[in-house]
C-alpha cells in the first residue's frame, strides 16, 4: 500500500506546496530516481545511521531513536521546481526558486560549565545567518534544534537556558528579530556526547508568524524560565501556493505554565488543543481554505518510552488513525513535560473531506 501511495504522488499535478514524507530504510530502495528530483533535504533519525548515498541531498543525522518498528526513520522534505545544491561554510543546502533546506552539525568543544554549548550554538547560528544572507533566502521560517543533554545543570542554570542565551545573542548580532518575527522552532535533547544538529527551512519572501492565544508567546516568558527567553514563534504560515502551516514543538503549556504534571494522557490532549488553536488561526487567514488536525503530519517526542501506548491512543482519537505520525524518544526542554508534538500540513478547500493516509513505519 505504501508503494502505491508514493507512486501516485508522481502522477499528481506539480505541487505548489511544501510536503514531507516519513519513510523507513527498507522503503528507500523501491523509490525511482525521479522520485528524488523534488527532494529538498532529509533528516535521518536513529542511533546507527548508515549513509544515505545521495550526494546532492543535504542530510541531518539526528541521534534520536524512532519508536515502533523502525530502527531508522527518514524525514524527507519535498517541493516542486528546479533545484540547485550548495554549501556555505559548514551549512549544506538545496533550494528551489523560493525555498531552501539547510543543515549544520557541530561537535561541542570540550569546555566546562556549558561554554562549549554556547560556542557551538553561536557558531551554528552565525553560519546559518551567513548562508541566508549570501543566498538571498532571508526569511527563516522553521528551524529544528537537537541539543545534547538539554536538561543537564550547567553554569548555575541548565543547558537549555545556555542554548537560549546563545541563540538570542546570535539573532541580535545578525540583526534578526527575537520576538514577533522569529521563526517557528523545536528544541529537543539528544544523548550525551552527541553533536549539536540543526536543520532549517527558509524562504525568499515574507512568511506569517503565528502565536497561540492560549499561551504566552515564548519570547515573552518570565525570568523563571531562564535569563533569555526562547526566540521562536508558535507556528509559521506560508500563504502562497495554497498555504502550508509549520507548527513549532508544542507541549502541555497554558499561559506560560506546564499543566497536568505526570499525566501523559492529559498532556497529550492539551498539546493538541494548542495545535488546534493554531490551525484555527491559520484557517482564518486563508479565505477559502482551512487547516484541520486530521490533515497534518506529526512528529511526537516522547520522554518515557512506556508512555507511548497512551500517547498513541490520544493521537489516534484526536487526529484519526490514518494520520501520518512519527514517534521519537527524546528529552524535552522542561523536566515536567512528558510529550512534545510538532506538525505541518497544507491547507485544503473548505469542502475538503478527510481521506485516509497510509502511515509510515513509525509506530502508528
Amino acid at each position: 500500500m505504501r508503494r502505491r501511495q508514493l507512486v501516485s504522488v508522481l502522477n499528481e499535478p506539480s505541487r505548489t506546496t511544501l510536503a514531507v514524507e516519513y519513510l523507513s530504510r527498507s522503503q528507500l530502495p523501491s523509490l525511482p530516481d525521479r522520485w528524488w528530483q523534488d527532494a529538498l533535504g532529509v533528516a535521518q533519525f536513529g542511533q546507527k545511521l548508515p549513509p544515505l548515498e545521495l550526494a546532492h541531498l543535504p542530510s541531518a543525522a539526528v541521534p534520536l531513536c524512532p519508536l515502533g518498528e523502525c530502527e531508522t526513520l527518514y524525514e524527507i522534505w519535498r517541493a516542486d521546481g528546479p533545484m540547485h545544491v550548495g554549501r556555505c561554510g559548514l551549512v549544506s543546502y538545496r533550494a528551489t526558486a523560493q525555498l531552501l533546506f539547510g543543515c549544520i552539525t557541530i561537535a561541542e568543544p570540550g569546555e566546562e560549565e556549558g561554554k562549549g554549548l554556547r560556542a557551538s550554538t553561536s557558531t551554528a547560528y552565525a553560519q546559518i545567518f551567513a548562508t541566508l544572507e549570501s543566498t538571498g533566502y532571508r526569511q527563516l521560517m522553521r528551524i529544528w534544534n537537537y541539543i545534547p543533554d538539554i536538561g543537564k545543570p550547567a553554569a548555575g542554570s541548565e543547558r537549555y537556558w545556555l542554548f537560549n542565551s546563545a541563540r538570542h545573542d546570535s539573532f541580535v548580532a545578525a540583526g534578526r528579530p527575537v520576538m514577533a518575527l522569529a521563526p517557528a522552532a523545536s528544541a529537543l535533547g539528544t544523548p550525551f556526547g552527541s553533536p549539536l544538529v540543526i536543520y532549517f527551512l527558509a524562504h525568499k519572501s515574507a512568511v506569517q508568524m503565528l502565536e497561540n492565544p492560549r499561551q504566552v508567546s515564548a519570547y515573552r516568558y518570565p525570568a523563571q524560565y531562564g535569563p533569555s527567553s526562547p526566540s521562536f514563534s508558535r507556528a509559521s504560515l506560508l500563504a502562497e501556493g495554497g498555504g502550508t502551516l509549520l507548527v513549532s514543538g508544542t507541549s502541555s503549556i497554558v499561559g506560560h505554565k506546564s499543566v497536568h504534571s505526570n499525566d501523559v494522557t492529559a498532556q497529550t490532549r492539551e498539546s493538541l488543543l494548542n495545535i488546534g488553536a493554531l490551525t484555527d488561526d491559520a484557517s482564518r487567514r486563508m479565505s477559502s481554505q482551512r487547516f484541520a488536525l486530521s490533515m497534518l503530519s506529526y512528529k511526537v517526542y516522547v520522554r518515557r518510552e512506556p508512555d507511548l501506548p497512551k500517547i498513541m491512543a490520544v493521537m489516534h482519537e484526536s487526529v484519526g488513525s490514518a494520520a501520518r505520525i512519527a514517534y521519537m524518544r527524546a528529552d524535552i526542554c522542561r523536566r515536567d513535560l512528558l510529550v512534545e508534538i510538532e506538525a505541518m500540513g497544507a491547507a485544503e478547500p473548505l469542502a475538503y473531506e478527510s481521506q485516509p493516509a497510509q502511515l509510515a513505519c513509525a509506530g502508528g
